[in-house]
């Protein structure tokens, strides 16, 4: 029997090790599955709301314990606190969103007739969340699936093992029905056949483009509906009249927060010609105070990546931009902890960049940034525009008419100004190009957990 293991980035220690569920056991969660959501979708929406409530409250009470044990799976500096303050801004958005999310859809008034449209839930949705927000990004999905009425199957990635027993912890404690939701532990092939069997309904993706295409292999020819959140390579267009201290402060906290690893992290960043230079010098000396080290130790800013293998696809990324005349800007000396060969990596700022170079083009998902210098608002835009990925992209300015008019004319999902690496719960989260397809959060979200029932009743006659 194969083991999913998760290998620790901080110390190369084994902090988890689980046997892959057998067919036999997929099977009987499923049924299980199928049964409790028969239950589940006669449940009150009322008493769902207080059930998510409830899951809160245990999430929270985990919280001490979940800080560190997250910074041995995959980086993040105990110092940052985890993801409870962003879990629960949420988990209470979509609560409060659900009721006229969920709410019948009635349209003009017809006599002799009562019509609608209710929102009934998909059935089983299979949630496959990412390592880099573990808690975040499961339950993005998680919890408008089960106030919508449906039942859950989490697969998390192997990086972050525990966090799926944490949710499955939370969510035995507040009295869901036995098997609604359902941690199981799975490898790529196990998944790949538990998709195309057409065993759920509905299946939530977060990852790499390969792996969406791979979902959507999996799927094909079975009509069951995808949610494929895949990336982005992010931009950041900085204009003269910008608050100069607080664009600067921003980005590079949106640059370099979680070792770089946020599909909406700020990745490339155009400066308007006029403040380039200054732009430049104050943005590489606010990175060059990051502490790079363990990430349990309370003074530590920035903290290993999840992987050796991803520090060293950035490293790759770096090497090449720099062998085509791209200049760093942060100094070595000032990061020891930084190494060849293990998952500890210094935050790194480039200019003399260029969209011939990986490191502005394709995904980087680490603590490297370009800064290029533009002239003008159509060059910025042009520029942000050529990139295969469009998940946000954000503009620095005092002039919100112009930020308007610049998100515009921008391909990307989400538009932000003065703004960046953030997921607002009450707007849509989507993207375009190889960013993915559908949409979480806000009402959207609930409309791709549920299926739409047409009701035509005919009451006079």
């Amino acid at each position: 029997m194969n083991d999913i293991v998760c290998i620790s980035p901080v110390d190369g220690s084994e902090v988890a090790r689980r046997p892959v569920a057998t067919g036999a056991e997929v099977a009987a969660a499923l049924a299980q599955a199928r049964k409790a959501q028969q239950e589940w979708s006669r449940v009150p929406l009322a008493e769902r709301k207080a059930m998510m409530l409830a899951f809160l409250h245990e999430m929270r009470a985990q919280n001490d314990e979940v800080v560190p044990e997250l910074a041995m799976q995959m980086g993040r500096p105990v110092r940052y606190g985890g993801e409870l303050r962003s879990l629960e801004e949420r988990v209470r958005a979509l609560v409060e969103l659900s009721d006229e999310a969920l709410a019948p859809i009635v349209p003009a008034e017809r006599p002799g007739f009562r019509r609608m449209i209710k929102r009934v839930p998909a059935g089983i949705v299979l949630v496959i969340a990412p390592w880099n927000y573990p808690y975040l990004t499961a339950a993005n999905t998680i919890v408008p699936a089960l106030l919508a009425g449906n039942a859950v199957i989490l697969k998390h990635a192997a990086q972050t093992l525990l966090v799926g027993e944490r949710f499955q912890a939370a969510l035995d404690r507040v009295g869901l029905p036995k098997g609604l939701f359902r941690t199981l532990t799975l490898d790529h092939g196990v998944t790949r056949e538990l998709i195309s069997s057409r065993s759920v309904d509905h299946v939530n993706f977060t990852g790499s483009v390969a792996g969406g295409r791979a979902v959507e292999r999996a799927a094909a020819g079975t009509f069951i509906s995808l949610g494929l959140e895949l990336g982005g390579k992010d931009p950041a267009y900085v204009r003269p009249d910008a608050d100069f201290d607080f664009a600067v402060e921003q980005l590079v906290d949106g640059a370099f927060y979680n070792s770089g690893q946020c599909c909406c992290g700020i990745e490339r960043i155009y400066v308007h010609e006029r403040i380039y230079g200054s732009f430049v010098d104050a943005f590489a000396d606010l990175t060059a105070r990051y502490r790079l080290g363990n990430p349990l130790s309370r003074d530590t800013t920035l903290g290993p990546m999840a992987a050796t293998r991803f520090a060293d696809a950035v490293r790759a990324h770096i090497g090449e931009a720099v062998a085509k005349g791209a200049r760093p800007l942060i100094d070595p000396a000032r990061f020891p902890a930084d190494k060849i060969g293990t998952a500890y990596l210094m935050p790194q700022v480039l200019v003399g960049v260029d969209h011939s170079m990986r490191v502005m083009m394709e995904e980087s998902f680490g603590p490297v940034v370009g800064l290029m210098k533009v002239s003008s608002d159509q060059e910025a835009i042009g520029l942000m525009n050529d990139s295969p990925y469009g998940l946000t992209a954000s503009v620095w300015t005092e002039d919100a008419a112009a930020a308007e008019r610049i998100g515009d004319g921008i391909a990307t999902g989400t538009m932000f100004m003065n703004r960046c690496d953030y997921v607002d719960p009450a707007l849509a989260w989507t993207g375009v190009k190889d960013t993915g397809r559908g949409a979480g959060m806000s009402r959207l979200g609930f409309a791709a957990l549920t299926r739409p029932k047409s009701f035509h009743l005919r009451i006079e006659h």
